[in-house]
């Protein structure tokens, strides 16, 4: 009867049961508990997120993929994701801790006050990137963690993206793609702008500069600044570190009185860095670059 059954199974492996219908694959995996790293191509209620989130979240009601509820744990709000799609699963919290959060979520909203969500959603949120550490996994959240600070402390608003205004209608936004550790500024510009390039090329000296050509004549050009993907944690602080005085001599360039006044908070308060508090166990190597070898011609006598 057992070998009966499982050549059945294995004969009818199309037929799944309806109650997974909307999840791939062939097994339901439900999701409630857990801590799930998720993007743009899961958002549905705020594509492209807002300054607060970190894109962790806590899966609060997962039982089906395609309308799973979850606490953003940077910004304390819950949040509809299509978990559907592609998704890393980067931990799991214990019953309890999920009971003690949905408890936070109700009495913030029954006083209208989600501050304790928030900055236990926070820590829960830099417990579990202590307890994983970094990895090409969680490489995109350690980005977003210390993008936000920065957005935070030069340009604050909603988004994610950091304006500068470089003279009479000619505007552009930086935004981190978390994926490939590039700087992307937007543009309204249908042709280059010389004067960009060279302020980017300064502004940037350690990344790689590059601009992408429209396909069409009504499309606006972007500029790309490439930093070599960072191994370590230590390496992200050093990269969003290039990232913040690029972004920095970008606004003292181009809207001094602007920068004058940032500077001025930040010297008084101190920039924020959230990423210095983590407590991540890292090798103690300290790698150089070697120098490329000299190209010229030698004589052998």
């Amino acid at each position: 009867m057992g070998v009966e059954h499982a050549m059945q199974t294995h004969v009818y492996t199309d037929a799944r049961p309806e109650a997974m219908g909307d999840v791939p694959g062939i097994c339901e995996l439900p999701l409630t508990r857990a801590v799930v790293q998720y993007r743009d191509v899961h958002e549905m209620d705020t594509p492209g997120g807002r300054i607060e989130d970190i894109g962790l979240a806590l899966v609060v009601e997962g039982r089906y993929a395609s309308t799973a509820e979850a606490l953003d744990l940077g910004s304390g709000k819950l949040k509809v994701l299509d978990l559907s799609t592609e998704l890393v699963v980067l931990d799991w919290v214990y019953e309890p801790t999920l009971d003690h959060v949905s408890e936070l979520i109700t009495a913030a909203a029954a006083t209208r006050d989600p501050d304790a969500v928030r900055k236990y959603g926070f820590q829960l949120g830099l417990r579990v990137l202590e307890r994983i550490g970094f990895g090409p996994l969680t490489r995109p959240t350690f980005l977003r963690v210390g993008y936000r600070d920065i957005c935070r402390d030069l340009d604050l608003h909603e988004g994610t993206s950091i304006r500068i205004v470089l003279g009479p209608g000619r505007v552009t936004r930086a935004q981190l793609d978390y994926d490939t550790s590039a700087l992307v500024f937007r543009t309204a510009f249908e042709e280059r702008d010389a004067p960009l390039e060279h302020a980017l090329s300064e502004a940037f000296p350690t990344g790689e500069l590059l601009r992408t050509e429209p396909m069409a004549a009504a499309e606006a050009i972007e500029y790309q600044v490439r930093f070599a993907l960072p191994t370590t944690l230590a390496e992200t602080r050093t990269c969003l570190g290039h990232i913040r005085r690029g972004l920095g001599a970008l606004l003292a360039r181009f809207d001094p009185d602007r920068f004058a006044s940032l500077a001025r908070v930040m010297d008084t308060f101190g920039a924020r860095e959230t990423l210095s508090a983590l407590h991540i166990h890292e090798s103690p190597l300290h790698v150089v670059r070697v120098p490329a070898p000299f190209s010229g011609s030698h004589v052998v006598h």
